[in-house]
């Protein structure tokens, strides 16, 4: 590619992480659109026709495409990894894609309008955290910097990238554990910008803090529980099924895809890690 006219590569001195060099590349672009791409991911050949569509409105300054698991079949946990980004990319984006904010465009594949980029690289390069420059949470932070500065970010679901997933549960861990602070950190930072949103982002990005929090508080009730009792919370664990399994059923329904149905085995993931 260094041999092709058309590109242009770019070489930092040494490695400054991911948020640096997209900063250094972006300011080196021309065009009116930047493309986003992870180094894991394969872009289906009609993705910029189908993004760009969604970035002619000048009020969206970024818009997303659906990420697959490119290495699905490898193991049970990445079968599981494909149907978790499903549900994140066409329940949890479409839904707040609705109402014009979803709140992480994530990196693998996204577009964003470059002179909305270029008012926000300042404060996106100079983020701190806990008095340190911050290492995490680029996809979601920008996002966020997007929404504050009153541009929406859009969702298109027929714009297909196949990203690779952790095939193993320790570097699954660590990944999850690594967006969940960006979760948790970013969403402090934007909670000024909620109310200024629709009333149903509020509900869904309160939702997606607490939801986990409540999860591990009630498996460490349920443990002192059968400690101190020596009883099971047998309603507690019969409540966690049944709503695993009405979510899971009404998925299949929706994707047409019996699969989803083994997304149910995510919740001992959910639950113990």
């Amino acid at each position: 590619f260094a041999r092709d006219p058309r590109f242009n590569i770019l070489l930092l001195p040494q490695n400054v992480g991911k948020r640096k060099a997209q900063i250094a590349a972006i300011r080196r672009s021309a065009g009116d659109m930047v493309l986003n791409v992870d180094s894991d991911t394969i872009l289906a050949s009609d993705v910029i026709r189908k993004l760009v569509p969604k970035m002619q409105d000048a009020a969206v300054g970024a818009a997303m495409g659906q990420l697959t698991a490119r290495n699905r079949n490898d193991s049970w946990l990445t079968r599981l990894i494909d149907m978790e980004y499903w549900l994140a990319c066409n329940e949890e984006r479409a839904a707040q894609a609705r109402f014009g904010a979803v709140m992480c465009c994530c990196g693998p594949c996204v577009m964003y309008r470059r002179s909305a980029l270029a008012s926000l690289l300042d404060q996106y390069e100079s983020q701190y955290f806990r008095g340190k420059p911050s290492d995490f949470g680029e996809d979601r932070h920008l996002t966020i910097l997007m929404l504050k500065a009153g541009f929406r970010t859009e969702y298109v679901p027929s714009a297909i990238a196949a990203t690779v997933v952790p095939n193993k549960l320790g570097p699954y861990l660590r990944q999850q554990l690594r967006w969940a602070r960006s979760t948790f950190r970013d969403t402090l930072l934007g909670l000024r910008l909620l109310p200024t949103l629709n009333r149903f982002l509020t509900l869904d990005v309160v939702g997606q803090n607490l939801g986990p929090l409540l999860l591990a508080l009630s498996v460490l009730t349920g443990l002192a529980q059968l400690a101190l009792t020596g009883t099971a919370p047998w309603l507690a664990a019969l409540m966690i099924v049944a709503m695993t399994m009405i979510r899971c059923s009404v998925v299949a329904l929706r994707a047409r895809q019996l699969r989803f149905l083994g997304f149910s085995l995510h919740t001992f993931i959910n639950i113990f890690l």
